[in-house]
C-alpha cells in the first residue's frame, strides 16, 4: 500500500502527533507521501518538526498558475467526475456559508476544488491508492473532493471539538458516508459521528487512538517534594480553560503556602491570562513559559507532581498522556475521551467548568502522601503504556485502511 497524509498545516507545534503515527507507519513498512496545504515553519521549534516540514509537499507553495493549470486540465480529462465534484463543492459550501471560522461558503470551496484537483493528480502520478487526512474539516473536505475527482479513495481522523461544534457545516454526513474509513480518537468521538450517519455505516467509523512512543518514555524521575508544583499544557485559547485554572488557583492559594503552578504554551488569550493571573495577586505562584520544544516540555512534567488540565472542550488530548507516559498523576475535566483514560488509579476527573471542584482536587493531591501519589503516578504510566504505543495503533490503522480496500 502506498499512502498519502493530507493536513491542512503540517507540521506545527501542536500536531506531533501526526509525524509519530507518520513515522511509526512508515517503521513498518508503508511508504507514506506527505501533503499540507501550508507550512507553520516560521514557528516551528522542535528539530523533529522542522526535519518534518523537509519532506512535506506543501500544496500552496506551487503557486497560483500552476494550481489552477493542473485543475484545469484534470477537469478537461475528467468532465463528469468534475461536474460530480463540482455539485458537491457548491453544496458542502452552501453549508459552510456563514458557520464557524474555518468552514467557508462556495468560494472557498472552490478553492478546496482546485486543490484537490492537484491532489488527485499527484496522487495518480505517485502511485498512491489511498488518501488519509488528519481532522474532519477542510482537510477531509479536500480528500473527499479528490475522490470525487477520480482521486484515491479516502479515509480521515476526526479528533474534536471543532468538528462537534459544527457538524452540519463542516458536511461531516457527507464525508463519512463517502469515506472508505473514519477514525475516531476515543470511543466517545465514535458516538458523536454516529450521529450524523445510519447505522449502515457504523461499521467504517473506527476507535484508534492517538499514540506515544514509549522509547521516548525512560523511567520518569522522582516526584518533587514540597508544594504541590503543577504544570498546565496547552494553547492559550477559550477551550483550554486556563482562565479557570488560575481562578482555582486563587481559590486554593489561601491554605496551601507552596502551591505552584507552571503553564508551557502561548495563544490568542495569553494577555487575557496575564491580566487573571495579576488581578489574583498570583505572579509569584504562576509562571507563563510560552511554547516549547519536546525536551522543554519534558522537563516541566519533570519539575510538576501532577499534570493539570481545565479544558472546556477536546477530544483526547496528547498532553495528558504524554504526562501519564512520564509518570505523572492528572487533574482533568471529564469531558470528551478523558474519563476513557483517566480512572481514580491515575489521578482526578472533576466537572468542566467549576473552578471549585478543581481547587478541591488540587488540595486533595495536595493532602495524598508522597508514596500513594507515587504510585498513581506508576499507574498512570502503565495505563497509557498499555493503551497508547503508537507502534501497535498503527498497524491497527492499516489493518483498517487494508481491510476497507476493494
Amino acid at each position: 500500500m502506498k499512502l498519502a497524509y493530507l493536513v491542512n498545516t503540517y507540521p506545527r507545534a501542536s500536531h506531533t502527533f501526526i509525524r509519530r503515527e507518520i513515522q511509526a507507519l512508515e517503521r513498518i513498512a508503508v511508504s507514506v507521501h506527505r501533503f499540507a496545504m501550508r507550512s507553520d515553519r516560521d514557528a516551528l521549534v522542535d528539530a523533529g518538526d522542522i526535519a518534518e516540514d523537509y519532506r512535506t509537499e506543501h500544496v500552496l507553495e506551487m503557486g497560483l498558475g500552476r494550481l489552477i493549470g493542473t485543475a484545469l486540465a484534470w477537469f478537461a480529462t475528467h468532465p463528469a467526475r468534475s461536474l460530480v465534484a463540482l455539485g458537491r463543492a457548491l453544496a458542502m459550501g452552501a453549508r459552510g456559508a456563514g458557520g464557524p471560522s474555518g468552514t467557508g461558503g462556495r468560494l472557498r470551496h472552490m478553492i478546496y476544488l482546485v486543490e484537490a484537483a492537484y491532489i488527485a493528480r499527484r496522487c495518480r502520478d505517485l502511485g498512491i491508492s489511498h488518501l488519509h487526512a488528519h481532522f474532519g474539516t477542510n482537510s477531509a473536505t479536500v480528500a473527499l473532493l479528490a475522490r470525487s475527482l477520480g482521486g484515491p479513495r479516502y479515509s480521515f481522523t476526526v479528533h474534536g471539538p471543532e468538528e462537534f461544534d459544527a457538524p452540519f457545516a463542516f458536511s461531516l454526513r457527507e464525508k463519512i458516508e463517502l469515506a472508505d474509513v473514519v477514525v475516531a480518537i476515543s470511543s466517545f468521538g465514535r458516538s458523536q459521528l454516529c450521529r450524523w450517519v445510519g447505522p449502515d455505516h457504523w461499521g467504517k467509523i473506527k476507535v484508534v487512538h492517538c499514540g506515544i512512543e514509549p522509547d521516548r518514555f525512560p523511567d520518569p524521575v522522582p516526584l518533587p517534594q514540597g508544594g504541590p508544583h503543577l504544570v498546565a499544557i496547552g494553547r492559550l485559547s477559550a477551550q483550554k480553560g486556563f482562565g479557570l485554572l488560575v481562578e482555582a488557583m486563587a481559590i486554593a492559594a489561601p491554605t496551601l503556602p507552596d502551591l505552584r503552578l507552571t503553564l508551557v504554551g502561548d495563544g490568542q488569550l495569553r494577555g487575557q491570562i496575564k491580566s487573571l493571573i495579576d488581578t489574583y495577586g498570583l505572579g509569584p505562584r504562576i509562571t507563563l513559559t510560552g511554547w516549547q520544544d519536546e525536551a522543554g516540555v519534558r522537563k516541566a512534567l519533570d519539575a510538576a507532581q501532577a499534570l493539570v488540565l481545565p479544558s472546556f472542550a477536546e477530544g483526547l488530548p496528547m498532553v495528558l498522556m504524554e504526562a501519564m507516559a512520564n509518570g505523572r498523576p492528572v487533574i482533568a475535566t471529564a469531558i470528551a475521551g478523558v474519563p476513557e483514560l483517566v480512572n481514580r488509579d491515575a489521578g482526578w476527573t472533576v466537572p468542566a467548568g467549576d473552578a471549585m471542584a478543581l481547587a478541591t482536587a488540587i488540595h486533595a493531591l495536595s493532602q495524598m502522601p508522597p508514596e500513594r501519589l507515587a504510585e498513581m503516578g506508576r499507574a498512570a504510566r502503565a495505563r497509557v503504556m498499555e493503551r497508547h504505543d503508537i507502534d501497535h495503533l498503527a498497524s491497527l490503522l492499516v489493518t483498517h485502511f487494508r481491510e476497507a480496500a476493494p
